[in-house]
């Protein structure tokens, strides 16, 4: 299975296509409202499901197709093309780099920073992690432990800090020590959503001020088994910052799969990793063609 992901993730979804299409007499209008239906109980978003629709009904047309095999071959056309954001999808390769990584609680920031922090050392880089969630009780020892596992350092400060002092003691680290790649845990949800705004912006103001040669990446971390909830994370940090990318955790079993194509279309967002399993190498770089391919597998 590619990416590692267990049949069960993409299991329903196939199914319940290929029920639609191969238990049908003909390709008709009847098929493609089963098709719809499909769709959105798929955690895909009823824009994103009209669209695909609308482009399935405009190529059987234009292309004349006339069995179930090229409907089945048209949607895994149509999905590939609203998921493939090119080279966004891929991590930048240049140095120095700072990766803000944001997203609620619970959705596997800490664990993503790790197997990111990982992936970097592999390839060679020196890595520095900055503690900066500072609200939420033992992140910053849980982040730590993860550090000292990998071998990579960790700033830190006391629980309850200004988050922007531990970015501003981070970059401090990385200029001096000429280090690759610094990447920031933050506080997964504060009082409030302005709140949040605000403590964003202000890490964002610190880096751009003290770090300005450095390459910037904006992680968001998104829980897949959640569904719809993780598309309206999405949206909600959206409009609260800049986002160059997602990562979408746990794909390993009870996700539905759609979350990957809504969020790609709707909001204009690559995906750059998905988490398969726990282990630290259980973090994938997202490829949308064999994506798709996997969905029809």
């Amino acid at each position: 299975m590619a990416f590692g992901i267990k049949k069960s993730f993409f299991g329903k979804l196939q199914e319940k296509i290929e029920d639609v299409i191969f238990m049908r007499p003909e390709i008709d209008e009847d098929m493609l409202d089963e098709l719809e239906e499909v769709l959105i109980t798929s955690d895909i978003g009823m824009d994103t499901t009209m669209k695909i629709i609308g482009r399935l009904r405009e190529d059987i047309k234009k292309l004349n197709i006339r069995d179930p095999e090229g409907v089945k071959t048209q949607i895994k056309n149509i999905v590939r093309e609203l998921i493939d954001k090119g080279e966004a999808h891929q991590l930048s390769s240049q140095v120095p780099m700072i990766i803000l990584v944001i997203g609620v609680n619970g959705g596997g920031k800490t664990t993503s920073i790790a197997k990111i922090a990982n992936k970097c050392r592999k390839e060679g880089k020196t890595v520095l992690l900055a503690a900066a969630d500072t609200f939420r009780a033992a992140a910053s020892e849980q982040l730590e432990v993860w550090g000292n596992r990998i071998g990579v350092n960790v700033i830190r400060h006391q629980e309850g800090a200004d988050p922007s002092a531990v970015i501003y003691d981070a970059i401090q680290s990385a200029k001096a020590k000429k280090t690759d790649v610094l990447i920031c845990d933050t506080a997964g949800r504060l009082q409030t959503k302005k709140n949040l705004m605000a403590e964003l912006e202000k890490m964002n103001k610190v880096i751009e001020r003290e770090y300005p040669e450095a390459y910037r990446e904006t992680l968001l971390v998104l829980d897949a088994a959640t569904g719809k909830n993780a598309v309206s994370q999405a949206k909600e940090f959206g409009e609260i910052t800049d986002i160059t990318g997602i990562v979408l955790t746990k794909l390993d079993g009870t996700a539905k799969g759609g979350i990957v194509i809504t969020i790609s279309d709707e909001f204009q967002m690559p995906v750059k990793f998905i988490g398969v399993g726990e282990g630290m190498d259980d973090l994938k770089e997202f490829d949308p063609a064999e994506f798709a391919e996997a969905i029809f597998e």
